[in-house]
């Protein structure tokens, strides 16, 4: 890498091409920030405190508001901190450290979204055996799987990228230091490593998403079957929140990652990554407050609770 490789630092382009609007965008995607932070750790303390909410479902959800907070983190105190700073800089093996973990938290959230499509395909159409099936141990090892899963493809991602020569221009056109803009700088053809890129987001992104689709082919189907007006709404209730998580994650993660380089246009795809980065982060706990009636239920305890003590 050191005869190959001249660059030892990048350079972070970010919004600096709006100088005008640098302030502006930093107060707007701090507040974003903090709502997402807050509303993730709003999730993940319901679920923790309330004694009612310790079924499969919430042990996922817990998860995924982790997973929010963890991806979220990666990026944006990064981007505040050049909003408001002279130089962009970052040092080749921090841009690597924060391609790992960008792919790491993003990989693991696919595969978790997943697991949770799973949940509420044995809990809807295979209800008497469900806690048999997603037992307190599976959950855990559903979960421990995701993580490795998502270790391993960042790692070999972020291995391959950075084993490239990069040995002339340095600046990044993006926020942060994601795979196409770093393909872009590479010395040489990257025909192959591009390639790989596109392999690896089709089967990590759309292998999962096919599984989903499956699972809810099944869901709708069963949901469909009821007799019961009340069952079939009480049933679209546990399923409406997460199909629109999954709705908006692989739709953004999908044409992100499975286009050719041709097709780039990092100006524009910038503006985009913010939805995925920024936008899905926050509306997650938001989807979930407002269409789980467990998690209202729970919400509501827990004031009660506070009340009660005198706070």
């Amino acid at each position: 890498m050191e005869n190959k490789t001249s660059v030892t630092e990048f350079i972070i382009l970010g919004f600096l091409k709006l100088p005008e609007f640098k302030l502006l965008l930093f107060m707007v995607f701090s507040c974003l920030y903090f709502l997402t932070v807050l509303g993730n750790i709003i999730i993940i303390t319901i679920i923790t405190v309330d004694g009612v909410l310790k079924t499969p479902m919430y042990f996922f959800l817990r998860n995924l508001s982790f997973l929010e907070l963890c991806f979220t983190s990666v990026t944006i105190p990064n981007m505040l901190v050049n909003l408001l700073s002279e130089e962009t800089k970052i040092s080749f093996v921090g841009c690597a450290t924060q391609l790992y973990f960008f792919l790491l938290t993003g990989v693991t959230e696919c595969l978790l979204l997943t697991v949770m499509s799973y949940d509420r395909y044995v809990a809807i159409c295979i209800p008497l055996r469900y806690t048999a099936i997603m037992s307190k141990k599976i959950c855990i090892q559903f979960s421990a799987a995701c993580w490795f899963v998502g270790f391993l493809v960042a790692a070999g991602h972020t291995a391959v990228i950075f084993s490239l020569p990069f040995c002339g221009p340095n600046v990044i056109n993006h926020f942060f230091c994601d795979i196409q803009p770093l393909l872009m700088l590479v010395c040489g053809d990257t025909y192959w490593n591009e390639i790989q890129v596109i392999a690896v987001a089709g089967v990590v992104l759309m292998l999962p998403f096919i599984l989903v689709l499956v699972s809810y082919i099944h869901i709708i189907t069963t949901i469909l079957r009821m007799s019961s007006a009340k069952s079939r709404n009480k049933a679209f209730s546990t399923c409406s929140s997460h199909l629109t998580v999954v709705s908006l994650y692989y739709g953004t993660a999908v044409f992100m990652y499975t286009r050719p380089k041709a097709s780039y246009s990092l100006d524009k795809d910038k503006w985009f990554t913010l939805f995925y980065c920024v936008v899905t982060p926050l509306l997650n706990p938001v989807i979930y407050s407002l269409r789980n009636k467990e998690v209202i239920i729970a919400r509501k305890r827990s004031r009660l609770k506070t009340k009660v003590m005198g706070f």
